[in-house]
């Protein structure tokens, strides 16, 4: 295991595991985020990742182990009270509304995390913190030309800048991307990366991916697992030549994640 960072973190999992009948997705896994920083985490399919994310966001109840925001113990908490605390996600599957604008989807992102009292007569578009909110996740993510347009006319690539963008209308310091560069070309999936590179300042943010070129670029901080565990963890380049992570990607010492095949 390569040495841990001595910044105080954002976030903090301490000894998490996450059992399924005889199956443990996740064992014993402490790693730290910390605010203006990515920490990208990696590994092969099934490696536990993706329950990982699911832990941290409240998706998922941990079986053991603890999760604590700044100095506030939240393993407890449920999904929705984690997103008001400060943690927002986005998912391997885009979850947003297909039917309504770009404009609508962020604008209800925000409406939901606003901390004034609903008001049943309400006219909700005269919310003034809720549409500052929303116009600025969409400048933020580049979707400000395209908020009149319906979410099923956008590209795989604009439909995951409005997911994004939907996370950032509610206000998150902490942000977990699950694969948020899955099934996209080389163009799309560019603007993404330069997306989620803006996201680092003010923000904690958790990045699970497999695109190794993407993953070297972004990290500031990189975890690898294996079979549920933390084989290494630290800064890229250390990780990078860890011969434990070697192993795991090729079965052998001869290469590493990023290497020419």
């Amino acid at each position: 295991m390569l040495e841990a960072s001595t910044i105080v973190a954002s976030m903090r999992a301490n000894g998490l595991s996450k059992q399924f009948g005889g199956l443990r997705a996740v064992a014993d896994v402490s790693l730290d985020v910390h605010q203006d920083e990515i920490h990208a985490v990696i590994g092969p399919n099934g490696a536990g990742k993706s329950t990982l994310i699911n832990l941290l966001s409240g998706d998922m109840n941990v079986t053991a182990g603890s999760i604590v925001l700044d100095d506030r113990d939240v393993t407890r908490f449920g999904a929705e009270r984690r997103a008001r605390c400060g943690i927002g996600r986005s998912y391997q599957k885009t979850t947003i509304f297909q039917q309504s604008t770009v404009y609508e989807n962020a604008r209800l992102a925000a409406q939901a995390h606003s901390k004034a009292p609903l008001k049943i007569f309400g006219d909700v578009v005269s919310d003034t913190n809720v549409n500052a909110a929303t116009h600025d996740a969409l400048e933020r993510t580049g979707l400000t030309s395209r908020a009149d347009t319906l979410a099923n006319q956008l590209s795989h690539g604009e439909q995951r800048q409005l997911e994004i963008a939907m996370v950032l209308a509610t206000g998150p310091r902490i942000i977990l991307l699950d694969e948020p560069l899955a099934g996209m070309g080389t163009q799309e999936a560019r603007k993404i990366v330069e997306l989620i590179a803006s996201l680092r300042k003010g923000h904690a943010v958790l990045l699970v991916e497999h695109d190794m070129d993407a993953v070297f670029e972004l990290a500031d901080r990189l975890t690898v697992m294996q079979d549920g565990k933390v084989i290494a963890t630290g800064l890229p380049q250390q990780v990078r030549t860890d011969p434990a992570v070697r192993a795991a990607y090729l079965g052998t010492h001869d290469g590493a994640p990023g290497d020419a095949a």
